[in-house]
C-alpha cells in the first residue's frame, strides 16, 4: 500500500508540472528556428520544438537516446484519427523529421509511433531523398515551402518507406 501511494503521488506531481508547463493557445507560437543548433540531451528544446510540430496537440511522450551513438529519440502520439490514413502518418513523420533533424545538431534517427503505426526515419536517408542537408535551411518558412514540394507525390513518399 504505501508503494502504491507513492507511485500515485509522483504520477500526480508530475502530471501537475507537465500540465503547468504545457502551452496555451493565447500564447504567441514561438519561432521553432530559436532552437536551431540544440542537441538531443537537451530534453526541453526537443520538447518545445515537438510541440510546434504537426499533430502536437496528440503529442503524449519522447524518450531520447543518449547514451550510444547514432543519437535519436523515439516519440509516441496518442487519440491518432483512425480515419487517418497511412500516407498521412508517414508525410506527418517527414515533415517533423525534417524539423527535428534541422534544428538538432546531433541527432541521426527518429521513431514515430502513430498507435498501430511505427516510422524509424535516418538522417542520412532523408537527406538523401530530399538531395540537400537539412541543416543548412535558416528559417521556417524556407523550411516548410520545400518539405511540402516533396509530400506532394505520394508515389515519392512511398520510397522513403520502401526497404
Amino acid at each position: 500500500m504505501k508503494n502504491f501511494t507513492k507511485y500515485f503521488l509522483t504520477s500526480f506531481i508530475l502530471i501537475l508540472f507537465l500540465n503547468g508547463c504545457s502551452s496555451t493557445t493565447d500564447q504567441p507560437s514561438e519561432d521553432v528556428f530559436q532552437y536551431k543548433g540544440s542537441y538531443i540531451g537537451d530534453n526541453s528544446a526537443v520538447i518545445h520544438i515537438i510541440e510546434q510540430l504537426h499533430d502536437a496537440e496528440k503529442f503524449e511522450e519522447v524518450s531520447l537516446e543518449t547514451k550510444t551513438e547514432p543519437y535519436g529519440m523515439t516519440i509516441k502520439y496518442k487519440n491518432m484519427d483512425a480515419a487517418m490514413g497511412e500516407s498521412e502518418y508517414k508525410k506527418t513523420a517527414i515533415y517533423n523529421a525534417s524539423y527535428l533533424f534541422a534544428l538538432i545538431e546531433n541527432a541521426e534517427w527518429v521513431s514515430f509511433e502513430f498507435g498501430d503505426y511505427t516510422y524509424t526515419i535516418h538522417k542520412s536517408e532523408l537527406q538523401e531523398w530530399y538531395g540537400k542537408e537539412l541543416n543548412d535551411f535558416t528559417n521556417e518558412e524556407e523550411l516548410d515551402v520545400f518539405i511540402q514540394e516533396k509530400l506532394q507525390d505520394d508515389n515519392e513518399v512511398q520510397q522513403l518507406f520502401v526497404e
